[in-house]
């Protein structure tokens, strides 16, 4: 089928998408980032990404991605937003959509992020990235700084099982800041949407820390009657 000759006299632009992919470990907020393999900038640092595919969405493209680079199939995105500066790409007029994504790091294929040059950072060692990555990077802590809030998105960066001082260590990084420990505990404990195990980590101290385990269904339902999540 022919295009339309008003489609056919505009100009044609490639879309990408660009993933900022978060994670926790060893007590810090990690980004993954990879060696780029093509020109131009061939073998600087650049957030995962790729261009869509013909009969592909965005959000489908973004996830085809995380897949591919991470292994994981079930990944909290969100979409951050466009970036179009008309020299933003020094290859060719590409424009993208940027996601944000949370992953627990303990999940997603060492080898396959390995063989895509991939590597875990924590935040104060990010180097200089290609092109607008840096700038989407900051959009992107931002818009995660603001979420978690008033959301409990920082649940999809734990394990399932958790210490409280390890969810305390979580929040303290997402917003790079100090926080209160007892204020903390009582404010997570208030809202009754944390399970706590009989099981103890031990592996701080002889007598450890009680392990906990987030309630999705449970916080669901008193969402449902009001209750305002706030870290």
């Amino acid at each position: 089928m022919s295009p339309d000759p008003f489609y056919a006299s505009v100009p044609r632009h490639l879309v990408a998408v660009d993933c900022i992919i978060f994670g926790f470990e060893d007590g810090k907020l990690k980004l993954l980032i990879i060696k780029r393999k093509v020109d131009p900038m061939e073998g600087a640092w650049s957030l995962v990404g790729g261009f869509v595919q013909e009969g592909e969405s965005t959000d489908h493209a973004a996830i085809r991605v995380l897949r591919q680079t991470t292994g994981i199939h079930d990944i909290y995105m969100d979409q951050l937003q466009s970036y179009g500066d008309t020299g933003r790409d020094t290859g060719a007029r590409v424009i993208s959509i940027a996601y944000y994504a949370l992953i627990r790091i303990s999940e997603h294929d060492r080898l396959l992020a390995n063989a895509h040059g991939a590597h875990w950072l924590s935040l104060h060692q990010i180097p200089e990235l290609i092109f607008d990555h840096n700038k989407m990077l900051s959009d992107a802590l931002t818009r995660l700084r603001d979420k978690a809030h008033f959301h409990p998105i920082g649940f999809e960066l734990l394990p399932e099982k958790f210490t409280l001082p390890q969810l305390r260590n979580l929040y303290e990084e997402i917003y790079q800041r100090p926080l209160d420990k007892r204020n903390f505990r009582k404010k997570i404990l208030a809202m009754d949407i944390l399970e706590k195990l009989e099981e103890k980590d031990k592996s701080t101290s002889k007598k450890g820390a009680h392990l906990y385990r987030f309630d999705r269904l449970k916080y669901d339902a008193l969402a449902r009657h009001g209750l305002v999540f706030e870290i």
